[in-house]
Formats: C-alpha cells, structure tokens, sequence
C-alpha cells in the first residue's frame, strides 16, 4: 500500500521503497530527529482545532477500519474530521484535516515547518505540493469534490501574548491550483515508484543531491558506497547540488576528476581541489590574517550561545522557532595567547531564561571591550533580540553586539585554507584541521552532548527528566558549551602563529 509518506519518498527517489522492502536493515536510523518527530506531532495535534469542534478518527493498524470510520462520518454529516482516511486502488492517504464547506470539502495538510504570514504557493516547499496533489488524487478518486487544498504551517510573524492564540499562530497558503494542476502527473509517478519498489534486482538509481533533498535519506551511505572519499560531492564553498549532480553524471566522481576535467570553478573551489589532489600545503594568506588581527584588542571575551528553537512558543513575546538563547560561554584573556579564565550562564530548566541570561551576560561583559564570535551574525542576532526585549539593558547589550569580532573570517574568506577542512570553514571542521590530536577539543568525547542539535533537544526536554538526569545533562551542556568558546581561544592561537615571524 502506498501512503502518502511513501509517495514523497518516491518523488524524492524511487530507490527508497525498494529499499524499505528489500534491504530495511541498510536504513540508518540516525537521520531521524525524535525530538522534531515529537514536535510535529504537538504541532498537528494543535492544528486540528483551528476551525473549531473536530472529530479525530482513531488510529488503527488496519487501515479499513480508519477508511470505513471516516465513511461513517462524512456519512453523518460532521463537519470537521481530523485524520481522515481514504484509499483508492492501494494509494492510501491521512488527510490531517478535512472540513465540510459549501459544494464540497475544503483539504489542509498541516507542517510543523514555518511560514513569514505569505500566502504564495511559489514559497511553499515543492515537497508539500506533491503531497497535497497526492492526497487530491485519493480524494477525488473516492469520489469527494475538494472545493480548496491549503497548506497550513506555523505563523513566523505571530508572537505570543499571553494565551496562545491558534488563529494567529497558523497560516493558511492556498494551493488549490498547484494541487489541481499537477494532477495529470500523480497517476505517472504513483507506476514509476510501484514499478521501481517490485525488481528484483537493486534499481540503479543516479545518487547525488536527491540523498539530501529535501531530506536526508537513511539509505544514503548505502548508495554511496562505491563512491571514494574526496569526491565531488564534498566540494564547498557554495557549489550548488545541480552542479555537483552534473558533474558526477559527466563522469567527473573524483576530485582528480574534477581537477582534470576543466569544470570552473570558484577560486575557493579550485584551492580545495588543488590542495587536495595534489597534496598543497597550508593556504596562508599573512597580509589578510594580520589586517584580520589587527582588529582584535584586550582584555579578548569570546562568547557563545547555545539556543533552543520552539515551534509553538512557551513563553510571552516569543515567535515559532525563534531562536531562544538558554545558555552561553565565555572565555577572556588579559593578554594575547595569555591564559584564558572562563564564565558561563545556563539558564533554569522549564523557565524563560532570557531576562536572567541578559542580565548575567551585562554583569559578566564589560562595556567597551573587544569579543570574537565564530560565525558573529548568530550571536549579535540574539543580542539585538536581547536588547529590543529588554530597554533597561539595551544600552549595555548594543555595546557588546557593536564590538564583536567574527572569527570565522578568515576562513570564510579564505585567507586560511588547509586540505583537512575538506571545503568547510564550520568550526567543527576548523579545529580538528588546526588542532589535530588535542584530547581536550574532541567533541566526540564529550558525555550526551556533541553539537547543537543535542543541546537544544536536550535543553527543551530538561524539565520533564527525573533531578538525577538533569545535573547529569546540565553538566554535559556546560561542558559542551565551554568547548566551543575553548575551541576559539585555540584557533585565534594558531592564527597568530601562522603569522609569526617564526612561521614565516
């Protein structure tokens, strides 16, 4: 039977069923992120009463039960249905609300993705639209008349005041024509996946940016097993998938390929080719390295965030999935290469710690000193959110935001470069490449948190762990905050160093 899931699978890759079916254990679990897992549920939960009283149709592992339910109840009368289930010739579809209007019944399929209030089908994920004429085609081939189609996902502009306000919270972009008009093309691709998932032998598929659009498949390391490290996939630098996808199909896997094959290429591109492929040492731009030191002043704080993104916002004067800062580290030295003391806020478990972070962060930063941030726009976004939320503190807060130094720069820029950053200037690719072989900056040897991504999953979920658990994770998080500011001081080290005259 083919679900609605299952067919945005196909569209993505037709490779997926056939893997589902006949190699499941290839399937690498850690692509899925419970905790977004659990958050779309709470969010469809929620969408279910926008338009007033709703009945749900129980779920059922047999899916005639939930068929001959929702038949009944379109039957009687009702109004609104949440979870309404259909089939038709073994395509099978969930519509997550269906809602009785005049001539026929409107169809809403809701995300737990963001919306900035637009109301245009172009800005609405491609992905979305094949689901929605999906679930059209089921519809009306079981002999409903779908009036409207809407895509409904959360309200990035709403912010909360109070009690949560539902209408407000979500919007509704009409998709009606988009649904309609891609109907001649749903009967097609419904052959091709069912056609694809039956072979018997494994389908050969062509790999490349479909593994990671617009979902990372947990067969992609599968797929890419034949390929060889160092190839044209792992290109930086703003090289788009189609080109990657265009090269590879060209025959150019390799980054020898690439090197060989005359593909242009950015100056970024081509040094992270070039010193790969023929073993380059360092890229050492000094005269670009210095002019970034130079604005670099002490005492030096280095400063970093960690935030927690909720899309149905807890707290007053928060917005879906803005990011809330929760936690920060900071790092100071007196001196260059100077030994560097540490302060640190983490804010209390299941509370808005916004107001205590701000102000520990004014307490802790005096005015008018130099900080460096990795990648600064993050954090002096935070900061300025800071500050409009809080007028008593702006005046402090503006002076730390106008006085950051990103660190990134030079690495952005490519002023540094070296074979070991394999065409990223992320941090977590940065200081493994510069300091190699330390213990102490090894992420993965960190307990439970390793990046951001465990932070903010593990922060959000603090409240409802047993006390034990929780000073076991609030000890990770300061840990693994600590690391990322630690992380800093080490690289601007080895900034200096490589402009030494000693390196020279």
């Amino acid at each position: 039977m083919l679900s609605k899931s299952r067919y945005c699978q196909g569209i993505q890759c037709p490779k997926m069923l056939w893997m589902d079916l006949n190699m499941p254990e290839r399937f690498d679990s850690s692509v899925l992120d419970k905790s977004r897992l659990d958050e779309g549920s709470a969010v469809g939960d929620l969408a279910k009463g926008y338009f007033g009283q709703f009945i749900e149709v129980p779920f059922s592992q047999d899916k005639s039960k939930m068929t001959t339910e929702t038949q009944r109840l379109l039957d009687a009368g009702a109004s609104v249905i949440a979870e309404a289930s259909f089939s038709y010739h073994g395509n099978y579809c969930n519509a997550d609300i269906l809602r009785a209007v005049q001539g026929g019944y409107d169809l809403i399929e809701v995300k737990s993705s963001a919306n900035s209030g637009c109301d245009e089908p172009k800005k609405v994920k491609p992905i979305y639209l094949e689901d929605m004429a999906y679930q059209l085609y089921v519809l009306t081939n079981c002999g409903l008349s779908i009036q409207k189609t809407y895509i409904m996902q959360l309200n990035r502009d709403y912010v909360r005041a109070g009690e949560l306000d539902i209408q407000k919270l979500f919007v509704l972009t009409d998709c009606t024509e988009y649904a309609f008009d891609m109907q001649q093309g749903v009967a097609a691709n419904i052959r091709e996946i069912i056609s694809t998932a039956k072979q018997r032998e494994e389908p050969d598929v062509s790999i490349g940016s479909r593994c990671d659009n617009p979902y990372e498949c947990g067969y992609k390391s599968w797929c890419l097993r034949t390929v060889p490290h160092g190839n044209v996939f792992q290109i930086g630098w703003g090289m788009f998938g189609s080109k990657k996808d265009d090269a590879f199909n060209s025959g150019a896997v390799t980054l020898q390929d690439v090197f060989n094959s005359g593909i242009k290429l950015s100056e970024k591109q081509f040094r992270q080719v070039a010193t790969a492929v023929q073993n380059l040492p360092p890229h050492i731009n000094k005269e670009a390295i210095r002019a970034f030191l130079s604005q670099i002043k002490y005492p030096l704080y280095y400063l970093d965030f960690e935030t927690c993104q909720q899309p149905i916002p807890l707290w007053d004067y928060a917005s879906p999935y803005e990011p809330i800062p929760f936690q920060y580290s900071l790092h100071m030295q007196e001196l260059p290469r100077g030994k560097a003391s540490h302060r640190e806020f983490l804010g209390k478990e299941g509370l808005d710690p916004r107001r205590a972070l701000a102000e520990q962060l004014c307490a802790d930063i005096p005015m008018d000193v130099c900080l460096l941030a990795y990648n600064m726009s993050f954090e002096k976004g935070r900061i300025k959110a800071l500050a409009q939320l809080f007028p008593d503190l702006a005046w402090h807060l503006m002076n730390i935001h106008d006085r950051i130094v990103d660190l990134a720069e030079p690495f952005r820029s490519g002023a540094y470069y070296c074979r070991e950053m394999g065409g990223s200037y992320s941090i977590k690719a940065v200081l493994p490449a510069l300091c190699p072989d330390e213990p102490e900056l090894d992420y993965s040897a960190l307990n439970i948190i390793h990046n951001g991504s465990d932070a903010q999953a593990a922060y959000s979920d603090l409240h409802n762990r047993p006390p034990d658990v929780i000073a076991e994770i609030r000890t990770a998080l300061l840990d693994y905050c600590r690391l990322d500011t630690l992380a800093m001081v080490r690289i601007l080290e080895k900034l200096y160093s490589a402009v030494s005259d000693k390196a020279a």
